[in-house]
């Protein structure tokens, strides 16, 4: 199946913050994370014995950190293959600290990327002159993926092989797409063109390695068939250029 790179594209980022309030009785509270990380994804090759991720405090406050590796479904009672470490430190304000990602011994697929997440929760330190302020507590949260040694082609090219297919049905019209690489593949945003009127679905999510995703579509596709045009993100965060595939019947 044949890819083009697009002169331009429609796209959206969803990005998620997940809060827990540390209430004591009345009001201020701040407008963001005190608490930042240096990307919203980390990469751990297997040839490599640890990762380093940096913890930020951008704001004026002092801050508790602590810092763990866990799976999607976000359990803390499953055993991690991962340690961070320091597990738990203090942050002044304005200072950073260097946390190691180290992998234990443990098996995990050879022949495709693995996915967990890397956590770090913020705990404000209470002032005592603040008795009557509400305190929030932010939990950060992003992509930590584990990519085992001699993986066919690049996490850059995976895109380009994705299959694009369309699935007629009684009661409308899917849209399927397969990842045949080894690698995770995940959308901004995926755009159906048919002659009608474009199709949007906001709904996407990561697609998994040698995978299937389906989608409904708003209306029949005629038998010219359609395109789609899609964008990814990188191992960086950034965007890729869209890119555009025929999609088959």
């Amino acid at each position: 199946m044949k890819t083009q790179l697009l002169s331009h594209a429609s796209a959206f980022v969803l990005r998620t913050i997940c809060c827990i309030a540390l209430i004591a009785s009345a009001s201020t509270l701040p407008a963001q994370a005190g608490v930042m990380l240096n990307g919203t994804r980390i990469v751990l090759g297997a040839s490599e014995r640890s990762v380093s991720t940096i913890v930020s405090n951008t704001s004026r406050n002092d801050y508790a950190v602590q810092v763990w590796v866990n799976d999607m479904a976000d359990s803390r009672a499953r055993v991690s293959p991962f340690i961070a470490m320091p597990a738990l430190f203090r942050v002044r304000a304005g200072e950073e600290q260097v946390v190691r990602i180290i992998k234990t011994p443990g098996e995990l697929p050879n022949d495709r990327e693995s996915v967990f997440y890397f956590n770090a929760q913020e705990i404000p330190v209470q002032d005592p002159r603040e008795e009557n302020s509400l305190k929030v507590a932010i939990r950060t949260r992003v992509k930590l993926f584990y990519r085992p040694r001699g993986l066919p082609g690049t996490a850059l090219q995976a895109p380009a092989q994705l299959e694009w297919k369309l699935i007629a049905q009684p009661q409308g019209t899917l849209l399927r797409v397969t990842n045949p690489s080894a690698y995770y593949i995940t959308f901004i945003g995926i755009r159906v063109l048919d002659g009608q009127t474009p199709i949007d679905l906001s709904d996407t999510e990561m697609l998994a390695p040698k995978s299937t995703l389906e989608y409904p579509l708003k209306h029949q596709i005629g038998a010219s068939g359609a395109t789609v045009e899609f964008s990814t993100i990188n191992d960086y965060g950034g965007y890729q250029d869209p890119l555009k595939a025929r999609v088959r019947f």
